[in-house]
């Protein structure tokens, strides 16, 4: 039974879920970023538009950068350290003064950014190849059930005091650090393969079209929360709506993601991942064709499945083709191009919707299915082995 499965994860790995949750549940100071800017520390909207940005800059930075720290210096020590600095960051951000804001906002994300390739590569690493999707589904079920709690009880102590947020997301980050620091084990340290990053990876011509067709899809995806909203309000849909729509598919990640990583275990992984590109484009492809209410809830049905095939599936899957001492870098690679959308989403997606708002979803839905084709088109080139053929083994944890 899938619950059998999980009782039979290492310890130390059901204990950094649970540091992922309870992690996830306190994330709530750069959610609510932008409000408190205005509200609390007097800023005009565009003076705190530019201090989230400089969030988002420091963000991609981190998660280009945080793996070549795990690999050189562990990725235990790696994901402790960025924990840590995160924690001084949110603590500091009540007391910066308004010039430096921005500053320590940078710094916030970088140091947030650097957490998450290492946390990724820690249990990918910890598992054999044939339950690496399990076990990345499954860190996402946890960041995921985290990520439904902590908004709402952002919002409760915004209302009483803005401060009180920063300190809880400074404390349940503390939390996932003492519980990296105690229950990792720690292990020989890998020497790093003297071959460069980039050259290594230019060599791998999967990968490279794994990581591209990862930046445009997740550029598309992200259009659920950078235009759908405009697209709902236009059709006179009330907020509240579109809210539970997010939040519904939300709970279907964390109740269906990880058995569904078990059942596709056997599946090629670029076929795995192809498919859920389809699925996306899909979704998107009934929002420009049915832009209502009902015709965005069955987006978001078919959406949300496309994103429980190719997530976890492509996480483990650039894991798996990392050389020996490089997995965290490869974890990097794929953390910035999983987030790219985050900044290409917004942009693209509100000029489209502006100026040609319906065409933005066709296109939307062409691109996806297009980055699905080429990953197919290179499979068949260059087929990759099924999860039960690797002889891939866990790496040593760092």
């Amino acid at each position: 039974m899938y619950w059998r499965r999980i009782a039979d994860l290492p310890a130390w790995l059901k204990a950094v879920m649970l540091g992922q949750l309870v992690s996830s549940a306190g994330a709530l100071a750069w959610i609510y970023l932008t409000l408190y800017l205005v509200e609390d520390r007097g800023m005009s909207a565009q003076q705190a538009g530019f201090a989230a940005a400089a969030y988002g800059v420091g963000l991609l930075g981190g998660n280009l950068t945080g793996g070549s720290f795990g690999d050189r210096f562990g990725l235990r020590t790696a994901a402790v350290a960025s924990q840590l600095l995160w924690a001084i960051t949110c603590v500091a951000m009540p007391f910066t003064p308004g010039a430096a804001l921005a500053l320590v906002a940078a710094l916030a994300g970088l140091f947030g950014g650097a957490a998450r390739p290492n946390v990724s590569a820690l249990v990918a690493t910890a598992l054999p190849a044939e339950r690496r999707r399990e076990g990345i589904a499954l860190s996402r079920t946890a960041s995921n059930a985290g990520f439904a709690i902590g908004p709402p009880l952002g919002g409760l102590l915004a209302a009483y005091d803005f401060s009180l947020v920063f300190v809880i997301d400074a404390v349940t980050s503390l939390v996932m650090a003492a519980i990296v620091w105690r229950w990792v084990p720690s292990a020989r340290r890998t020497r790093t393969r003297p071959t460069g990053l980039w050259r290594t990876v230019l060599r791998d011509r999967q990968v490279l079209v794994v990581l591209a067709t990862i930046i445009v899809v997740d550029t598309v995806y992200r259009q659920i929360f950078a235009t759908m909203p405009l697209l709902l309000r236009d059709a006179g849909t009330p907020a509240v709506a579109y809210g539970v729509l997010i939040g519904v598919s939300s709970v279907v990640i964390v109740l269906c993601e990880a058995p569904l990583a078990v059942r596709l275990r056997g599946h090629r992984a670029t076929r795995v991942i192809a498919t859920g590109f389809g699925l996306v484009g899909l979704g998107l492809a009934v929002l420009g064709v049915w832009p209502a209410l009902a015709g965005a809830a069955l987006a978001i049905v078919v959406i949300t499945a496309g994103e429980m095939l190719y997530k976890p599936t492509a996480t483990a899957h650039v894991a798996d083709a990392a050389p020996e001492g490089m997995v965290g870098r490869y974890s990097s690679l794929y953390a910035a191009a999983s987030i790219s959308g985050m900044f290409l989403g917004p942009a693209i997606g509100g000029v489209a919707y502006e100026h040609a708002p319906r065409l933005l979803y066709p296109v939307a839905a062409g691109l996806a299915l297009l980055a699905g084709a080429a990953l197919l088109l290179t499979r068949a080139a260059a087929p990759d082995a099924l999860p039960s053929e690797s002889t891939a083994q866990p790496s040593s944890v760092s």
